[in-house]
């Protein structure tokens, strides 16, 4: 099976994605893929429990990518190994009545993972730049001062909400949170493959709705969106990964690779010596145990 290198999938320039491929050869058979993801998150799993008893960081990781490109399946496969109290996915939707009182980083900052935790964001804040562009409408329930029609949403409104956005990862980077996200590239021959599975299989229905054929309408729209948010944001401290997403389980891999191969890179993160006092003393407390 071919190394990968997360390198080559870290957007460190502007990139066009329609230049950008949806499918990436691992030179493999399915099961091949899938046990070599399971060794991999395996090893994220340790990880994971050591940064839980380091204590100092964070790790986000945002997915973002179209409708059928693999989001839920791929949190289920990637962090199955994970214990339960280490991890914690959110999945933003349309914003509650409440959210909306708020400025719309709010539901966000409030589902950051603390220190010592995975948190997951199924769709992000990045939803922000994109449906909402691609719907400018929606902004008018925001509330926000002078955004009154959608004639008031301009580039500089566009401008100033991006930067928001960047300085929202440089605070919680700066505060240690990693940050880690994942743009899953899909093709549109692809996504009418898997929405007409949905249609055909029973147990797949309920996840379909007459709204992801209006949304499908706007293809080049939303991927246009994407393209510019992902090159205005993609930096050091925060770096988009392009993920080809056509085929499900190569994709699952590669994020799985990137996320053990990255980590793995911060040696600071170590289980916490015992204090003198107890680590003397271990034999004692043993004895003490077995005598009991």
């Amino acid at each position: 099976m071919k190394k990968i290198n997360f390198e080559d999938f870290k957007v460190t320039k502007p990139i066009e994605l329609s230049q950008v491929s949806t499918v990436y050869d691992l030179d493999a058979e399915e099961k091949k893929i899938e046990k070599e993801l399971e060794e991999v998150r395996e090893k994220l799993g340790k990880l994971q429990d050591t940064l839980y008893a380091h204590g100092k960081y964070a790790v986000l990781v945002c997915l973002q990518g179209m409708d059928t490109s693999g989001k839920d399946s791929l949190i289920r496969e990637v962090f199955k190994d994970f214990n339960a109290r280490g991890i914690v996915v959110h999945s933003f939707k349309v914003p509650t009545e409440l959210e909306l009182g708020h400025d719309y980083l709010w539901r966000h900052y409030i589902a950051l993972p603390q220190r010592g935790k995975f948190g997951v964001f199924n769709r992000t804040h990045y939803e922000n730049v994109l449906v909402t562009r691609v719907h400018p409408e929606y902004i008018i329930g925001e509330n926000i001062p002078h955004i009154n029609t959608v004639d008031d949403i301009n580039d500089t409104f566009w401008d100033t909400r991006f930067k928001q956005i960047r300085n929202f990862e440089e605070h919680i980077s700066q505060n240690g949170t990693l940050i880690y996200k994942f743009y899953l590239h899909l093709s549109k021959e692809e996504q009418k493959n898997r929405l007409l599975r949905r249609l055909e299989k029973k147990d797949k229905n309920w996840k379909f709705s007459a709204g992801d054929l209006k949304e499908r309408k706007l293809w080049d729209q939303y991927q246009n969106c994407y393209q510019d948010a992902i090159n205005r944001t993609s930096v050091s401290h925060a770096p988009w990964y392009v993920i080809p997403a056509d085929d499900k389980p190569t994709a699952r891999y590669i994020v799985a690779k990137t996320l053990y191969d990255t980590l793995k890179e911060y040696d600071d993160i170590q289980e916490p010596e015992l204090d003198a006092k107890t680590k003397a003393n271990l034999d004692l407390y043993k004895e003490e145990l077995k005598n009991e």
